[in-house]
């Protein structure tokens, strides 16, 4: 089973965003998919978000009988940085852990003190650092943005299971990623970092592009070797 966790930097998106990729994702890796849609901020801000996620990790486990080691999740953006806190959250809670994580462009950092914020802004087709700044202060509506479960760069990382983390050079969240796959590798993490040259925020949602293909069939190849 793969739990599939969206991005919308915590405001947006849905099944109907990412639902393909979701799915697509799935099928690589030869799983059923569970796309839960969370709730969204400004008007369920943190923690409402990670409560969902665990509330749905802990409905399989609980209620459909699924084992931890059958399982991975999966997410692109806020997503990325949701599934990042899931397993810090069943880490410090002392439940099991998926057998693996595959981040796609991942919010871990919601300070914005990443060097990409500013040096990949006149590259960046998507975001700019105001809207990323905009987004992290809906969410968190006065908490504060180091709290690990919101930004889970700033979380223990230690005894997290196996991470293929993607991103693109062309990306203001590229330095998210650089520092998480940083601190997972410090922290004794399998960790996979896999930089894709002046590639977009999010560039496994293009569908029909080599490039998604490619990361798609890295990414199934990754958690079929994990997944049991």
């Amino acid at each position: 089973m793969l739990l599939f966790l969206h991005g919308g930097g915590y405001e947006l998106g849905s099944v109907r965003s990412d639902g393909e990729l979701a799915a697509r994702l799935a099928r690589a890796g030869g799983m059923r998919v569970l796309f839960p849609e969370y709730r969204l901020a400004p008007e369920h801000p943190f923690p409402a978000a990670i409560d969902d996620v665990l509330a749905a990790w802990r409905w399989l486990c609980a209620e459909q009988g699924l084992n931890a080691t059958s399982m991975a999740v999966a997410g692109d953006s806020a997503g990325g940085g949701l599934a990042v806190a899931l397993l810090v959250a069943l880490r410090d809670a002392g439940e099991a852990l998926p057998a693996a994580a595959v981040l796609m462009s991942p919010t871990v950092d919601l300070t914005s003190s990443g060097a990409s914020m500013t040096e990949r802004a006149d590259q960046d087709p998507i975001s700019t650092p105001d809207m990323l700044r905009q987004f992290a202060s809906d969410y968190l509506a006065g908490a504060d943005p180091k709290t690990p479960l919101a930004s889970p760069l700033f979380a223990s990382l230690s005894g997290l299971p196996p991470l293929l983390i993607q991103v693109g050079t062309a990306d203001l969240l590229l330095s998210d990623s650089e520092r998480l796959a940083a601190a997972a590798a410090e922290a004794g993490v399998d960790v996979a970092l896999q930089t894709g040259e002046g590639l977009p925020h999010v560039y496994q949602l293009l569908l029909g592009t080599p490039e998604a293909a490619e990361a798609t069939e890295r990414i199934g190849k990754f958690l079929r070797a994990r997944v049991r």
